[in-house]
């Protein structure tokens, strides 16, 4: 009786989920058609332009010094930039394109998303705000407001079951802490659960707003993700006992003619593992980001409405998916860092 009311708030929940995948794919659609006209094919000077699906898919994947939204919207960001030839300069992203096309400004030239000395063409230190970097700074507001509401209603409603945006957030904390970081860390889990929730809900969150309309591939970039890998590699690595390195170093029970060949290899596994983290992340984010923009491309490759409905079909079952990937990558980055950290303070004891 008493898990009756839980089957039409499941119900709910996953109506949610299906309606934003719908939402999600028809705007996509919609901004890819509104910006078809620029990419049909088109005759000048005896030859026909066709449509770029590489330069398209690689657009929307990679970081850019301007947010292209859609077709005629487009947000300038700030560039930042220092040299020693010319000191620090602050001016708008604006002013590489006037009139939509590439142009110098102030001896600087940007070409291929890196900025230049447009005489010498040396490159100068490139401190700008990308699309990445504001997608960054949108990533940890969410964060921010989210969390903050949650420890809001926590104090307000002190005492009384969950409700609202704490009810959908306690269960997912919950989980992290008892199934992912306790049993992998250990007795001192909550030392690091902090960080390791912040990490989950960081990867989590980045890799949902990706899948909005126009946004920015955050937990797709390999910089982010690198980052990412490095603080878990640091926190190991600093938080790693006398048993951990001396199994490292010297590992017991093994003869002494053989710590030769393990010392290296041991060694190569300490930086093989911010390796894998850092790749699997961008790599499956990535992936899924390209395999739906090639779906969307197919509607303008073919220039049929039959492709095109097809295409839409395929897109919100493989943004459910993408949705699926969103919690499993922030679930498994956050297992393998609790277990990197819970091998390096484990206790053991040798007889």
């Amino acid at each position: 009786m008493n898990r009756c009311p839980r089957k039409p708030f499941l119900l709910v929940k996953s109506t949610i989920f299906v309606v934003l995948a719908i939402i999600f794919s028809t705007s996509i659609l919609t901004a890819f058609a509104q910006g078809q006209e620029e990419n049909q094919p088109t005759e000048n000077a005896g030859h026909k332009e066709v449509f770029n699906v590489s330069e398209v898919i690689l657009e929307h994947v990679m970081d850019a010094h301007q947010w292209h939204l859609t077709d005629g919207l487009v947000i300038p960001l700030p560039i930042i930039v220092y040299s020693a030839e010319k000191g620090l300069d602050v001016f708008s992203s604006a002013r590489f394109f006037e009139h939509h096309e590439p142009v110098d400004y102030n001896g600087y030239k940007l070409e291929h998303n890196h900025i230049y000395l447009a005489d010498s063409r040396k490159a100068v230190l490139d401190l700008s705000i990308t699309k990445n970097v504001l997608m960054l700074f949108i990533n940890a507001s969410v964060l921010l407001f989210v969390f903050l509401s949650v420890a809001r209603a926590y104090k307000t409603n002190k005492g009384k079951a969950p409700k609202g945006l704490q009810s959908f957030i306690e269960p997912i904390v919950v989980f992290v802490k008892d199934e992912i970081v306790k049993p992998n860390v250990g007795p001192k889990y909550e030392k690091y659960l902090p960080y390791l929730l912040t990490l989950f809900f960081f990867i989590f969150f980045g890799n949902v707003l990706g899948l909005l309309p126009g946004a920015a591939n955050l937990t797709g970039n390999i910089a982010v993700t690198l980052v990412l890998a490095l603080l878990t590699f640091f926190i190991t690595i600093f938080s790693g006992n006398k048993n951990y390195w001396s199994h490292i170093f010297w590992t017991p029970g093994v003869p002494h003619w053989l710590r030769v060949i393990i010392l290296p290899v041991e060694l190569i596994g300490v930086f093989t593992k911010p390796f894998s983290l850092t790749v699997r992340l961008f790599v499956a984010i990535t992936a899924g980001h390209i395999v739906i923009l090639a779906l969307i491309c197919l509607t303008f490759i073919f220039q049929s409405y039959f492709v095109g409905i097809g295409s839409a079909i395929v897109v919100i079952f493989i943004n459910l998916i993408e949705l699926l990937v969103a919690g499993i990558q922030a679930y498994v980055f956050t297992m393998f860092t609790s277990l990197y950290i819970g091998m390096a303070i484990e206790e053991h004891e040798h007889h």
